[in-house]
């Protein structure tokens, strides 16, 4: 009967730990979603930038798997190059073994307050503090998991069946590493099963090399989750994600036979035995980060053979399916998903427009045409669909959502437009001609650019969370548009009366491309329109009313 207990006060306490780090996770991402992802996405243009991009992103994620599935998804969508990536996740390892080296430090007692200012801030009102909130509480019930686990742990020093558990795998390493791999993966955690080997070591019954086998299975098996979340996704999600599992597990192999080693090395330092297992993460972390980093554009190219691209598919689309068309809420769902990803296509035509402009490289520009024809399919896939759900009795509500989705569809569908219409003959004028812009008008539409591919992924965002500060947000970023567009055809006609010879042979593309980004931001503001017209803060004109 007392070892059941123990069992069910250390799973009760090892759950407490999970549930902390899925709300640590939950509040981060509904506090600084969007600008974690736009940071995430635009701080991989450099080796140490993708490295501390990871790092950051892990630490307030608290999630290392989280952070592979983010970057895996920007691959993807060409955001981020593929040896960047690799170099993401080396951050995002060492990420995940500062929280464990954190949480080890004593400060469990701390977890009351955290607590109760995380529940004060949540109840303070906007969505960021109540985010900020969740994430605090979280960080808070993590604190007291490491006290529960602590208490759970300290019978174990008497029992027998442990002890002879863990002289088993004392005796037999590979199962011993196996061992803590299974509890990383069911986990899906690294941290959490760094932690129970904390909670194990702190009891004094495992030896250091056991416990630095055990922190080398935590590794591999915290890597194996965003692998088998990847499977169902594009190829290069699947490099990305194996890639990683690769370097950990390629990392233990080359450190098991060391162990015994590593353990003499580590006592002779002087460091607290009770921390043995955080250290022994943080350490073998960053040694491999310092190892694996050289090669990760070997690895990028060995993943290309490992995973081979997967044959074309046709332009249909992937979530709309007639059978949900009797439950439209789960039909609205899939249509929302749809558009998520016509929203995706639109963004890969603005980065390949974008990075022709600054690299006078017309091979970017190939693309955009085809994209442009599988926007236009899927849109009106879209539309045809929910006109079916239309015709089996909508809810009121569920025939406003329908509306703000189509209207959505239709707005990504005139960006479509205007990215090929306007942007790609524009742009394939200035390179083929070898046109130079003035080097401040240049700065200026690369800003645009920029700013403009930055306010579309809040626009995704916007869609799916209907965040009402978002989009109170997004309204404000249409007037700075409106202001830099009329600023810089106004430097631009100063310019050409200074007599600039570069302005000169630019002048029509440089205010065309000006009305285009200025049009196409019109329609990605156009998202927030709803959830302000329900809050009664949208007007219809922008006249002033006369004074009476």
């Amino acid at each position: 009967m007392e070892s059941t207990i123990v069992m069910i006060n250390l799973f009760g306490a090892v759950a407490l730990l999970l549930f902390g780090l899925a709300q640590v996770k939950e509040g981060v991402s509904r506090a600084f979603g969007a600008r974690l992802r736009t940071g995430l996405a635009t701080g991989t243009r450099g080796g140490l930038r993708s490295f501390v991009s990871g790092f950051v992103a892990t630490l307030a994620l608290q999630s290392s798997t989280a952070t592979a599935l983010m970057v895996a998804s920007f691959v993807e969508r060409e955001l981020v190059k593929p040896r960047m990536a690799q170099i993401v996740l080396l951050g995002a390892n060492v990420g995940t073994a500062v929280t464990a080296w954190i949480v080890a430090t004593g400060i469990e007692w701390l977890s009351p307050l955290v607590i109760l200012a995380g529940i004060i801030l949540y109840r303070s009102g906007s969505t960021a503090r109540q985010g900020g909130g969740t994430a605090l509480i979280g960080i808070g019930l993590m604190l007291l998991s490491l006290h529960l686990l602590s208490g759970a742990t300290e019978p174990m020093r008497q029992s027998p069946a442990l002890a002879a558990f863990i002289g088993l795998l004392d005796n037999a390493w590979p199962v011993a590493l196996a061992f803590a791999a299974g509890i990383a993966f069911i986990s899906s955690s690294s941290l959490a099963a760094v932690v129970l080997i904390l909670s194990l070591a702190s009891t004094g019954i495992l030896s250091a090399g056991l416990v630095i086998v055990l922190v080398l299975g935590a590794n591999v098996g915290g890597a194996i989750p965003p692998v088998v979340a990847s499977l169902g996704g594009p190829t290069s999600a699947k490099r990305v994600t194996l890639g990683n599992l690769i370097v950990r597990a390629a990392g233990c192999v080359i450190a098991l036979p060391l162990a015994g080693y590593g353990a003499e090395l580590l006592e002779m330092l002087p460091l607290d035995p009770a921390k043995l297992p955080v250290d022994a993460h943080l350490g073998f972390n960053l040694i491999l980060a310092a190892v694996a980093w050289p090669f990760s554009r070997l690895l990028s190219q060995l993943m290309l053979r490992l995973v081979p691209e997967e044959a074309q598919t046709d332009n249909a689309p992937k979530y709309l399916d007639p059978h949900e068309l009797s439950t439209p809420v789960v039909a609205l769902a899939s249509a929302t998903r749809e558009v998520l990803g016509v929203g995706d296509l639109i963004e890969r035509m603005l980065i390949r427009a974008s990075d022709a402009f600054e690299q006078n490289d017309l091979t970017k520009l190939k693309e955009i045409p085809t994209l442009e024809k599988r926007v236009d399919s899927l849109q009106q896939e879209v539309k045809v669909y929910l006109s079916k759900l239309g015709r089996e009795g909508l809810s009121e509500e569920n025939g406003r959502h329908s509306i703000i989705i189509i209207d959505y569809a239709i707005n990504l569908e005139h960006i479509g437009d205007i990215i090929e219409k306007g942007l790609l003959p524009q742009i394939s004028k200035k390179a083929s001609l070898g046109l130079r812009f003035s080097d401040d008008g240049y700065q200026e539409l690369k800003k645009l650019f920029h700013l403009t591919i930055d306010n579309l992924r809040i626009a995704q965002t916007i869609f799916v969370t209907r965040d009402f500060n978002l989009a109170k947000q997004m309204m404000e970023v249409k007037v700075e548009v409106r202001r830099m567009e009329k600023q810089s055809a106004e430097r631009h006609l100063e310019r050409l009366r200074e007599g600039y010879a570069d302005s000169l042979q630019t002048s029509s593309l440089h205010l065309d491309m000006l009305r285009d980004l200025k049009r196409i931001n019109a329609h990605i503001v156009s998202v927030a329109h709803p959830i302000l017209d329900e809050s009664g803060l949208l007007i219809e004109s922008r006249l002033r009313t006369p004074a009476q």
